[in-house]
């Protein structure tokens, strides 16, 4: 073949790369084809995985144009520089979301023919480093929307803990509280009863961030409310905030609390468990007598 001919044969591939025509790739490639540029992650360098990533960038970009800016052949060999105009709209691609714009790569293909069909091609252009690029851009984005949701998260949390501890004759309480990460689950939240004993309770609520201290600030609102309405033991205030907090939060997030009552005359402290592992809270309350 002349190389004119050779260069005709090179566009036509890209013609039918273009309109994802597997059909007439696969009779312009030679059956030994090799592609050195680098496919996508499992896709093999042959016939078959260069059609695959053909395939591929075909399901994640739209309005695919492919123009021929300059050729120069000799012998075998084609050197063909490109843009390559697509939008990337329908799926995610090298950990990339859709952006829904259209975007331009610049490209130089070598292809080797042999026998009136390609038998090599590389490739070098600017498709990966945007794509990072874009990834990056991408990524810095979502870092900032989570660092937004945890300083939302930060807020409902401070908001929902105690701002004084009671103050008792003779009765000292020095609440800690330090929480695993940013935003945790823990909470706690002290209550006066009208018969002048004072109640508190330590918990954690599944997860982190804003769903966590959501659930942190309504159960916190709901130990205090019921407390104090029933005046009654640390089983029962923990059995009622269970049944209402139970079909309010969601199926996969549960609750551990540990609760109790001072009486400070008599000195004696009753309690219930509802799952709760002291050592592991972020919460610590200590109550001594002075």
């Amino acid at each position: 073949m002349s190389v004119e001919e050779n260069k005709a044969l090179v566009r036509r591939f890209f013609e039918a790369r273009v309109k994802t025509d597997l059909e007439a790739l696969d009779k312009m490639l030679a059956p030994d084809f090799v592609s050195h540029t680098k496919v996508l992650p499992g896709h093999k360098p042959d016939r078959e995985g260069y059609k695959r990533t053909i395939a591929e960038y075909a399901a994640t970009f739209s309005n695919r144009r492919f123009i021929v800016e300059e050729q120069v052949a000799e012998a075998d060999k084609v050197v063909t520089r490109a843009s390559v105009h697509a939008t990337h709209d329908r799926r995610e691609f090298l950990g990339v979301a859709p952006t829904g714009k259209e975007t331009t790569y610049r490209t130089i293909f070598i292809h080797r023919i042999e026998g009136g069909k390609i038998a090599e091609e590389r490739s070098l252009g600017t498709v990966v480093p945007k794509l990072m690029g874009q990834r990056l851009e991408q990524e810095e984005r979502e870092r900032e929307r989570i660092e937004q949701e945890l300083k939302v998260a930060r807020g409902i949390q401070q908001a929902s803990l105690p701002k004084e501890v009671p103050t008792l004759e003779d009765w000292q309480i020095t609440p800690y509280y330090q929480p695993a990460r940013e935003v945790g689950g823990d909470f706690y939240n002290f209550f006066e009863l009208d018969d002048g004993r004072v109640g508190f309770a330590v918990g954690d609520a599944t997860g982190k961030g804003v769903p966590a201290a959501f659930v942190m600030s309504a159960t916190c609102a709901l130990l205090g409310g019921v407390a104090t309405a029933l005046s009654s033991s640390p089983g029962e205030v923990l059995s009622r905030v269970n049944e209402a907090v139970l079909s309010r939060i969601p199926p996969n997030m549960f609750i551990i609390c540990f609760c109790t009552i001072l009486d400070p005359k008599s000195g004696t402290l009753s309690y219930a468990n509802a799952g709760h592992d002291l050592p592991t809270c972020g919460v610590v309350v200590e109550i001594a007598r002075s």
